[in-house]
Order: C-alpha cells, then sequence, then structure tokens
C-alpha cells in the first residue's frame, strides 16, 4: 500500500476511531463515578463530580485536537490528539492500586475497551504522522506551520 493510500484510510478511519475512543472513555470514567467507592484503593476524596470533570477535561483536549488538525495545523493536532489518546492508557494505573482480580469484571471491561481504542487511535495516528512526514508535501506543509 503507497504512502498516500494510508494517509487517506487512516484519515478516513480516524473520526470513527475517536468517537469509539471517546465513547469507550466515557463508559469507563461513568462506571469510576457511579461506582467509586467500589473501586480498590482509589482516593476517598474523589467525587462522581471529579470523575466527570476529568473525562470533560480529557475529551476537550481530544476535540481542540481534532480541529487544529482538520484546520491544517497538522503537527499540532496530531500531537494533542496523541496525548489525548495516551490518556486513554492511563486506565492501566488501576492496576498499579489493586491487581486484576480485585477489581469486578465490569470493571476490567471498561479498562481494556478504554486501553484498546485508546490504541488503535494512536496506531491510527503513528500511520498519518508517518505518512505525513515521509512525503515531501507533508514535510513542507509541517515546516511551513512550525514557523
Amino acid at each position: 500500500m503507497s504512502v498516500a493510500a494510508v494517509a487517506l484510510h487512516s484519515n478516513r478511519a480516524l473520526p470513527w476511531l475517536l468517537l469509539l475512543y471517546a465513547a469507550a472513555s466515557l463508559l469507563h470514567f461513568a462506571h469510576n463515578a457511579e461506582y467509586l467507592a467500589e473501586y480498590p484503593n482509589l482516593p476517598p476524596s474523589w467525587s462522581r463530580a471529579d470523575v466527570y470533570v476529568a473525562w470533560c477535561c480529557v475529551t476537550a483536549l481530544g476535540v481542540v485536537g481534532y480541529v487544529l488538525y482538520r484546520r491544517s495545523y497538522r503537527g499540532v493536532g496530531l500531537t494533542l490528539l496523541s496525548v489525548y489518546a495516551g490518556l486513554g492508557l492511563g486506565g492501566l494505573l488501576h492496576y498499579t492500586r489493586a491487581p486484576v482480580d480485585h477489581h469486578s469484571t465490569m470493571m476490567n471491561a471498561t479498562i481494556w475497551t478504554e486501553v484498546v481504542f485508546a490504541s488503535l487511535v494512536l496506531i491510527n495516528l503513528a500511520h498519518i504522522g508517518g505518512a505525513l512526514s515521509s512525503s515531501p508535501l507533508g514535510r513542507r506543509e509541517y515546516a511551513h506551520r512550525r514557523h
């Protein structure tokens, strides 16, 4: 598959993957918020509202990144989108507080669903970034936007 074909395919998939990841992330955060007391070893100072506000902040980062990317600020947009997707791997931090078997089946399912979709977004972004950096037009556009 040519670099142009990979870029086209990845660009077409990006909004759908972002929507799926956002939904998976909302599922995980909502489960965290609604069952906060049941998640092992989370700080007792956290509230339902704190969890929902955190999701809104994380998601806003993704929205801003996507808007910038679509408005031809490709480098900045891809960077923000990468940070957004990378935050989706943060659900794995639950396992630093307690092992997998101390979490319910639903807790593990929401954590891993978010992680899988975040990983798919990161892989897709890597394809887009690779296509942009290997194409003369992409390098020129990126260099133009940096100055």
